[in-house]
């Protein structure tokens, strides 16, 4: 059973490259996503082999097995960690005035509200509705992302122009994930105050568009190793999630997993030496809280690093 739950936010330093395997359409390399939104997510699996190294690194061995369980003879016991998939909370879109908005919709906030409430997370917003697919809701009438202001506020994403609101929760939603889902310090100063002045409400439909279209779709060349020169039909294109987009996803911690032993000696030894969840969470955030991760592919491009931030509930509510 497991005894803890948390919130863990991701948030993209570079452009991340977490492959759903080759494709027959346009991207040969296509980004994992889910089936029914198409939403982008970073598979529970991935995350966990990534933030084993860094708890390896961290920690000892001997203690990254007790937690995450051993990599061989899966079958002695399991590990005390659970990640589920990270879904899409922020996802940077281009904007006409300061470069860049925080996108999100009511689904994604619906999720993140929900996540949050399953693992004892105290939250003070409520998700907004927006009125239609041309309209979308800001925080603060002065949002410098309006390219007019007063009652024929617009707002300009890629090539589309929508009609701005200031909204009240939409103010309270920027100012708890800039608290609570990026680093404190003063390295990520900038982004914490951009994310609570540049957070934007659309619908579900034009958030889907924007996450469909909107991703980072690079050219590659495979060289011949004869030749030095360009293969021929070596060309290929892997899609990737931009940098400054945010996922969250839900870890859940047990108390350690206990090994089986050769005889109820020995077994009971184990239990007596067993962490309680209380332990094993500590070991977490002191080794992953705020951490640079690497997570998916192309690792030695660049790609894939992403910034961890844990926020856990109580056991007796938030």
């Amino acid at each position: 059973m497991f005894e803890e739950r948390g919130l863990m936010f991701l948030y993209a330093l570079s452009p991340v490259h977490m492959g759903a395997g080759q494709a027959i359409g346009v991207v040969d390399n296509p980004i994992q996503r889910e089936r029914h939104t198409n939403h982008p997510i970073f598979a529970g699996s991935g995350i966990k082999g990534s933030l084993r190294d860094v708890f390896e690194m961290k920690k000892s061995k001997d203690l990254t097995v007790r937690v995450f369980g051993p990599e061989a003879n899966a079958s002695d016991h399991a590990g005390a960690v659970s990640f589920g998939d990270a879904q899409v909370v922020l996802f940077p879109v281009r904007s006409l005035r300061e470069s860049y908005a925080y996108v999100t919709c009511p689904t994604a906030l619906g999720r993140l509200k929900r996540a949050a409430e399953v693992c004892r997370v105290s939250l003070d917003w409520v998700v907004p509705q927006v009125e239609g697919d041309d309209h979308c809701l800001v925080g603060s009438g002065d949002c410098k992302l309006l390219v007019a202001g007063g009652e024929q506020a617009r707002l300009v994403l890629e090539t589309f122009e929508f009609k701005a609101k200031p909204n009240d929760e939409v103010a309270k939603i920027a100012t708890w994930l800039a608290d609570k889902a990026l680093p404190e310090d003063g390295a990520y100063a900038y982004f914490r105050e951009k994310v609570k002045r540049d957070l934007v409400v659309l619908t579900d439909t034009r958030f889907k568009y924007y996450v469909e279209n909107a991703t980072s779709v690079e050219p590659h060349v495979r060289i011949a190793d004869e030749s030095g020169t360009a293969d021929e039909g070596g060309l290929f294109y892997t899609e990737n999630v931009p940098p400054e987009a945010l996922f969250v996803s839900v870890v859940l911690v047990s108390k350690e997993r206990v090994k089986k032993g050769e005889g109820k000696g020995e077994e009971k030894n184990n239990k007596e030496k067993q962490m309680l969840s209380e332990e094993i969470l500590e070991h977490l955030r002191e080794a992953l809280h705020h951490q640079v991760v690497q997570i998916g592919g192309d690792a030695t491009n660049g790609r894939g690093l992403v910034t961890v931030s844990l926020i856990f509930g109580n056991k007796g509510g938030a």
